[in-house]
């Protein structure tokens, strides 16, 4: 099955890894699920929520290490997107990468992305 991906700043990351679990961002903790994307629509997510934004990592995870916490339910144009109920194990991680930033705002996937 292919990674689904979360967006997050490299320091909530960094602070996730020392306490083992990453427990969400305010917007997580505020809808009570952590918000993941396929890699259909990552992408999108990232030109939505976060264009410009610097110092931001790109981690990839396996679905299926997640259990029944994971549901996949209708959102943006109704689009099923992956929503982790629950805190993520920081070593569920496959990896956590840097997502650089072009000059014109927009962040560079190339090669992140399987």
């Amino acid at each position: 099955m292919a990674s689904i991906y979360k967006i997050v700043t490299a320091q909530a990351w960094a602070a996730a890894v020392e306490t083992g679990r990453f427990d969400g961002a305010a917007i997580d903790l505020a809808d009570g699920f952590i918000h993941f994307s396929t890699r259909e629509q990552v992408q999108e997510t990232a030109a939505k929520h976060f264009a410009g934004q610097d110092g931001l990592l790109l981690v990839g995870v396996a679905p299926q290490d997640l259990g029944d916490a994971l549901v996949y339910e209708p959102s943006r144009g109704g689009q099923m997107f992956p929503h982790l109920y629950g805190p993520l194990p920081t070593a569920l991680a496959l990896f956590a990468l840097p997502l650089p930033l072009r000059p014109d705002g927009a962040h560079d996937f190339a090669g992140l992305l399987p």
